[in-house]
Formats: C-alpha cells, structure tokens, sequence
C-alpha cells in the first residue's frame, strides 16, 4: 500500500478532520506506543499502521479495503 492510498482510506473512513486527529493523538501499543504519524515516519508499513488503526478502531472487515470509486465517464 501507497502512503497516499493510505490517506485516502483514512480520510473516507473517518473524514479529514477526525483522521488528521486520530493520526496525531491516538497511541496504538501494537505500533510500540507510537501514534499513526510517528510510526509511519519511523518507516512502518502504510498497510501495517491502517491495520493495527482500524482493529482499534474497530472498523469492520467490509471496510478496510475503502469505498468503490467508479471511473468518471
């Protein structure tokens, strides 16, 4: 996964201001008590870090992968 593609799915799972915020404050033990930002910039995976944020956050299966964009036409 992208760093970008990331921040895609964060922001359509949680919208840009709450993502922003879970990204800077949210400490996730399973990332060495780091928060989304400083594991990423310690060099975790993207697909790693939305791992571990989305079992804390308990988003459901059928939602991790993102929403289905369709090609504009």
């Amino acid at each position: 996964m992208r760093l970008s593609h990331f921040w895609v799915l964060m922001n359509d799972e949680f919208g840009e201001g709450y993502a922003s915020s879970l990204a800077q404050h949210l400490v996730l033990g399973v990332l060495g008590e780091r928060t989304v930002v400083q594991a990423l910039e310690a060099g975790e995976s993207p697909r790693r870090v939305w791992q571990a944020l989305c079992d804390a956050m308990d988003v459901p299966e059928s939602r991790r992968l993102g929403i289905e964009r369709r090609p504009a036409k």
